[in-house]
């Protein structure tokens, strides 16, 4: 019986102290800062997201090294929007067309990507999709073997 009751009592105490820490830490550090999005400036930029897109992995000698899906967000105007993203074929066509040609594979096995240069594919073929100024950044968001 006294065995649990002091148990129980260091827990208490435990708690206590863990609490009184909390409290104390709080006082010291101030309350916590509010959300980025509570402050955010409109900028009047949307990003447009392209879904994925599988690039070829070609060496500079011309061969094929294998194959990386994209992921890629288009930064526009807000109110151009939607009309990239109805025309987004448009650019997976030009992307495509593109990507054949440039050698996109580094590393020493030819397996890693140039996020650089297949950034300035995607910004390349935006033009002619979506015709010119419209695209202000493309953003890389993601790279996986396919």
């Amino acid at each position: 019986m006294r065995r649990l009751l002091a148990i129980l009592l260091v827990l208490a105490a435990g708690a206590g102290v863990g609490s009184g820490a909390a409290f104390v830490t709080g006082l010291l550090l101030g309350p916590a800062p509010a959300a980025a999005s509570a402050h955010a400036v409109e900028t009047g930029k949307a990003f447009v997201p392209t879904g994925p897109v599988l690039a070829p992995l070609v060496l500079p000698d011309g061969r094929l090294a294998g194959y990386y899906r994209f992921e890629v967000q288009l930064e526009v105007d807000e109110d151009q929007a939607e009309q990239v993203a109805a025309r987004l074929p448009l650019l997976l066509h030009a992307i495509n067309l593109r990507t054949f040609r440039t050698p996109l594979a580094s590393g020493p096995d030819g397996m890693l990507p140039d996020i650089g240069l297949f950034r300035n594919v995607v910004m390349a073929a935006a033009p002619e999709a979506f015709g010119p100024g419209i695209v202000h950044r493309a953003a890389i968001t993601q790279a996986n073997p396919a």
